[in-house]
């Protein structure tokens, strides 16, 4: 989504080189992409942020979670804003078929891997395979203490001394590892229940020095699983 007819041609074009990518339209304004959207099973989205009328940012709040989105701008300042609603990537203009390459495919990978946790929901699931440093690995559900988001990446913190990072979102891990067993207590934070040993007030220590914190919007349905254990 671009309204510099030159910079939507040239996405196109990179698009349409990108043997794992796929065009399903060009548009002007996010009006254009909202339909395009909506008429579609889009997944990705590359959009320019300044633009006329409701703008990158304010688009990307109205997609589904399904979209992934990579923006595209002219203008540096907009990076921290595209890392605060958890953008794929940032790609400054002018935009090299390298860069594009790039951020193409840390949105392949992450796409792939919400799918295959999708896969999970109605199933019983012991591990998960997840993407880490060009490999696959598997994960033992077992063995994860707590996990961590890093932004569009999460780490599995499977120890005190071993960590896995993927690319992937928090609210797909939310949603497909067993609820009995796991459970988000903080924006940047999902947690094994059974893991827990010590709880110091609003925080959840592990290893003996690390503090995961409890925050105010989950802190009720945490205290509620701690009480209904002390029956």
């Amino acid at each position: 989504m671009d309204d510099e007819p030159y910079a939507l041609k040239q996405m196109a074009e990179y698009v349409r080189k990108t043997p794992f990518l796929e065009l399903a339209g060009e548009c002007k304004n996010a009006s254009e992409a909202l339909l395009l959207v909506s008429d579609h099973e889009i997944r990705l989205i590359f959009a320019d942020i300044s633009m006329p009328g409701m703008n990158g940012v304010e688009l990307t709040k109205l997609l589904p979670d399904r979209v992934c989105v990579v923006f595209t701008t002219a203008w540096s300042e907009y990076a921290v804003e595209s890392y605060k609603i958890n953008a794929i990537d940032y790609l400054l203009k002018p935009i090299s078929y390298e860069d594009f390459l790039r951020a193409a495919g840390k949105a392949h990978h992450s796409i792939i891997n919400e799918m295959k946790l999708q896969e999970f929901q109605s199933r019983d699931v012991k591990h998960l395979f997840v993407k880490s440093d060009n490999k696959t690995v598997k994960i033992n559900l077992d063995d994860i203490d707590f996990i961590e988001s890093l932004n569009e990446y999460v780490r599995f913190n499977l120890g005190p001394d071993k960590t896995v990072v993927s690319l992937m979102s928090m609210k797909t891990l939310e949603e497909t590892l067993p609820r009995d067993k796991f459970m988000r207590v903080h924006r940047s934070f999902i947690i094994n229940l059974e893991k827990i040993s010590t709880i110091e007030r609003s925080r959840i220590l592990f290893y003996g020095k690390i503090r995961v914190p409890v925050g105010d919007q989950y802190r009720d349905a945490f205290r509620d699983h701690i009480n209904g254990s002390l029956q």
